[in-house]
């Protein structure tokens, strides 16, 4: 979804040269988006941050909640800490520039597709770093309290930036049972992925506060 025809033209011809991906339609506007999302139903969407009439950022939440499993990939032309904040709590897969190359455009989307995150690392790291600098406000200190003592500990680490197995050297646990602890937090915050947890564990961090299924990569594409 792009506002743009040349750029929602561009797009549709890299993607539809691609075996595996089906371009199933395409929008350019936030109440397009909306209207024909549901009906469509794709694996991805690649919205655009930035539109006449709204911005991508809202699309993507309204249509995470109606469309199960929908993954979705955020496009823009700037290199934006905010947006980029709004889209991981907005529960985007994916955040790419404008600028990116078609192949790398054609990964991304097989990225995402398949269940994982597509976020640029150092990006995200300069995020994390600012909320730290910052001390954002804690949105939800109410909302932390429903963890035990162990989930806002791991929650804490993966704020840190720390890996799976990196958190269970730390804590003398297996792989799996951080793992199962991992889902648990996530479920019990109302978020599906590890970088929306981590961004809240950073905001809670900066104010002073304490601490899903894969998708195959052939996928059904609406931009």
């Amino acid at each position: 979804m792009d506002d743009h025809e040349v750029v929602r033209r561009g797009v549709y011809d890299v993607l539809d040269a691609e075996p595996g991906i089906t371009v199933v339609g395409e929008a350019g506007s936030a109440e397009q988006a909306l209207a024909r999302g549901p009906a469509l139903r794709p694996d991805v969407a690649v919205l655009d941050v930035r539109l006449p009439d709204g911005d991508g950022i809202t699309v993507c939440r309204e249509l995470r909640s109606k469309i199960p499993g929908l993954a979705c990939l955020m496009l823009t032309s700037f290199d934006d800490d905010d947006a980029l904040l709004d889209s991981i709590l907005a529960g985007a897969a994916g955040y790419v520039l404008k600028q990116i190359r078609g192949s790398d455009l054609v990964a991304a989307i097989r990225t995402v597709a398949s269940g994982q995150s597509m976020l640029d690392p150092a990006t995200t790291t300069r995020l994390m770093s600012s909320l730290r600098a910052e001390g954002e406000p804690s949105p939800e200190d109410e909302q932390l309290a429903v963890l035990s003592p162990r989930e806002r500990e791991i929650l804490a680490l993966i704020g840190d930036g720390l890996t799976n197995r990196e958190i269970s050297t730390r804590l003398f646990l297996s792989e799996k049972t951080v793992k199962n602890h991992i889902s648990r937090l996530l479920a019990k915050l109302g978020v599906e992925r590890r970088i929306q947890a981590a961004v809240l564990a950073v905001q809670v961090a900066g104010s002073g506060g304490g601490a899903g299924e894969g998708r195959t990569a052939r996928g059904r594409y609406a931009g």
